[in-house]
């Protein structure tokens, strides 16, 4: 630690000391071509880096507050257009959607992901799209979705039997062990086709796998520090995390191949049976590898299980600081299941406010604040300024969700806002895009969203909450992780009590 900090108080300085240098040659050059969009200053070789703190979103409102909803800024050797406000969003998803539509090729996923052969990380091209349209078409149609009602209706009231024993005893629950457990045999059931526990070795693969996806070497931004590799262990930790899951995986790819389960012998398809059929349809003429399928049902297994968690352990925690909203929401729940026992999908048709306690929530904690970068493929202009190709764009739809010109007192968790206008957070309305729009926009938004609104009315519906500390529920702590998604830093632990009809 002593010789980090050393190096690390060596690399500022001379950074500091670059800055200065830096300045003096560009006051005696003539101005670069081109409007470029505002800037905070840099230093040399750290860029804006050191204007980042572990919640990036966070920093970067702060800073777009100061220099505008369109800043450029440096990570280091890497240009970054930041955009802050539905404006800029609109411009970049939809008006110019084609040429933002790249990623960058960021060297952890691509080692998960088999060279990004995925869909999230997988650059803009034929492959891609012919990934996209298989998620679309076979994997997340509303028709597929659908049939996947009883998965959901069982696994959720699982979810409610294992809080009820719990709460018999008086014991205090940790809800974010429970939803993210929920959660998990949910995506495995449709993906895998049977449970995998989280007290499995797979869990700790899966942790690690999720952690790793939010982590950005420095050396990645500045190439003359990637002799710092041999030291950090991070390759390791990726070849590890690889491994294990490929191993993991094929294992599954080969169960499936031996037991060929069909629709007609009563069993619903799963996503692997889907691509492994999709597989030997296709044949010679575009064949489907295995490494593809591994990719893609990868990324629907983290992006399903990571953010339908967070999205509800969030409305929760907000909930049980908002007493007076929880009770409005239990209060149309418990009128639309009047002596029913249990909630159907389709009474939630009949709940107007927990729709709008979802979208408040994920206004308030959208699950991944930054979206996934894209990567400008040629020189264009974004509200007046000069932006060049090769840029890496982030959109914060976090800052965006609390832009004071578009909501009214935007820090207040208020859903009644959503039953007084159509705003909604499929990519259509730009003010609210946790989940992306445009080509890149998350193709699963459907299923998520299915799962976040049946386990929240099942769980208001069956239990009263109170904090096991009796501490005052303003007071809740809100603090975020720092990761690709942002979950509640401490869990949500409660004291559930059998609400009696």
């Amino acid at each position: 630690m002593v010789a980090l900090s050393h190096f690390l108080a060596l690399l500022l300085s001379t950074s500091i000391f670059l800055f200065f240098l830096q300045k003096w040659r560009r006051s005696n050059s003539p101005n670069p071509r081109g409007r470029l969009p505002p800037s905070p200053p840099k230093l040399p070789l750290l860029g804006n880096l050191h204007q980042l703190g572990p919640l990036p979103h966070r920093s970067l409102q702060s800073l777009s507050r100061h220099y505008g909803p369109l800043m450029l800024l440096h990570f280091g050797k890497v240009p970054v257009l930041i955009a802050s406000s539905a404006e800029a969003a609109r411009e970049i998803m939809k008006n110019q959607d084609l040429i933002f539509s790249n990623r960058p090729q960021l060297s952890i996923p691509g080692r998960l992901f088999y060279n990004n052969r995925d869909v999230a990380f997988a650059p803009y091209g034929e492959y891609w799209r012919q990934n996209r349209s298989i998620c679309v078409l076979h994997l997340l149609s509303n028709k597929r979705v659908q049939s996947y009602c009883g998965v959901r209706e069982e696994e959720t009231s699982l979810m409610v039997d294992k809080i009820r024993k719990l709460g018999a005893s008086s014991k205090p629950v940790n809800l974010s062990d429970i939803i993210q457990c929920m959660t998990n045999d949910v995506i495995c059931r449709v993906a895998l086709g049977k449970k995998y526990g989280l007290e499995s070795d797979f869990k700790k693969m899966f942790v690690d796998f999720v952690v790793l996806l939010g982590v950005v070497p420095l050396w990645e931004y500045i190439p003359c520090l990637r002799w710092m590799r041999r030291f950090d262990g991070l390759d390791k930790r990726v070849e590890r995390a690889a491994k294990g899951m490929d191993e993991f995986l094929e294992v599954v790819i080969q169960e499936h191949r031996v037991k060929e389960r069909r629709e007609s012998d009563g069993c619903e398809l799963d996503f692997v049976d889907i691509l492994l059929d999709l597989q030997r349809e296709n044949g010679s003429r575009s064949p489907i590898e295995d490494d593809t399928i591994k990719a893609i049902v990868l990324d629907m297994f983290n992006a399903g299980t990571d953010t339908i968690s967070t999205a509800l352990e969030w409305a929760m925690t907000e909930l049980i600081r908002n007493p007076e909203t929880m009770k409005t929401l239990q209060n149309e729940v418990r009128e639309v299941a009047r002596n029913k026992d249990e909630i159907h999908e389709r009474d939630l048709e009949k709940m107007p406010y927990l729709k709008a306690v979802m979208k408040e929530s994920l206004r308030l904690h959208s699950p991944g604040p930054l979206l996934v970068p894209r990567e400008l493929t040629q020189d264009t202009r974004v509200l007046g300024y000069d932006v060049a190709s090769g840029t890496r764009v982030m959109i914060n739809v976090w800052a965006i969700s609390r832009d004071l010109s578009l909501w009214k007192n935007p820090e207040e968790f208020r859903p009644e806002r959503f039953l007084e206008m159509s705003i909604d957070f499929r990519g259509l309305h730009f003010e609210l895009t946790p989940f992306g729009a445009g080509r890149r926009g998350c193709p699963g938004i459907t299923f998520s969203v299915a799962v976040d609104e049946l386990a929240l009315a099942k769980l208001v519906h069956k239990f009263d909450f109170r904090l096991h500390n009796e501490e005052k529920m303003k007071e809740l702590d809100v603090s975020e992780s720092s990761g690709i998604t942002v979950h509640k830093k401490s869990p949500l632990i409660v004291i559930a009590t059998p609400h009696v009809c």
